[in-house]
C-alpha cells in the first residue's frame, strides 16, 4: 500500500505542478475574462490535482509511511537531520501553504469585480503557490530528494 500511494503521489505532483503553472500563465497572458476562461479551466484542474495530492500526502504522512512514524516518534532528532527535517517540516509546510494560497486565490479571483482584479489575484496567488510547490518538491540532489519519475 505504501509504495503504491507513494508512486501515485509522485506522479500526480506533475499534474498539479502543470495545472498551477497553467493557471499562472493563463493569468499572465490575460486569459481571465468570463467564467469559462482558460485561467478558470486551469484553476479547476489545479484545485482537483492539489486536493488529490493533499489527500494522498495526508495518508502517507499519518497512516502508511514507515519513515514518518520514525520521524514523529523522534521529532527532536529528526530536526537535526536535513533530509528528515525536509519531510517532517519543509515539504509539509510549503505544500500546505501552496494549496491554501491556490484555493484562496481561486476564490478571490472568482469574486473579483473586474478582469484586471481577477488577473492580479490569480497572478499573485498562483504565482506564489507555484514557487512554494517548486521549493517544496523533493528534487534529486537535495537532502530528502527523490527521483523525478518514481517507477521508471
Amino acid at each position: 500500500m505504501y509504495t503504491t500511494l507513494l508512486a501515485v503521489h509522485s506522479w500526480v505532483r506533475w499534474i498539479a505542478l502543470i495545472a498551477v503553472v497553467g493557471t499562472t500563465l493563463a493569468a499572465l497572458r490575460g486569459k481571465v475574462a468570463g467564467s469559462g476562461s482558460l485561467a478558470d479551466r486551469w484553476g479547476m484542474a489545479a484545485m482537483m490535482a492539489l486536493d488529490i495530492q493533499l489527500l494522498l500526502g495526508l495518508l502517507l504522512y499519518f497512516v502508511v509511511s514507515p519513515n514518518m512514524k520514525a520521524i514523529l516518534e523522534h521529532f527532536g532528532a529528526a530536526m537535526k537531520d536535513p533530509a528528515l527535517r525536509f519531510w517532517a517540516v519543509e515539504h509539509t509546510v510549503s505544500m500546505f501553504a501552496a494549496i491554501a494560497l491556490a484555493h484562496v486565490g481561486r476564490v478571490l479571483a472568482r469574486k473579483a469585480g473586474s478582469t484586471e482584479a481577477k488577473r492580479a489575484r490569480l497572478l499573485i496567488c498562483f504565482g506564489v503557490a507555484t514557487l512554494l510547490i517548486i521549493l517544496g518538491m523533493p528534487w534529486p540532489g537535495r537532502p530528502g530528494g527523490r527521483v523525478l519519475f518514481r517507477g521508471l
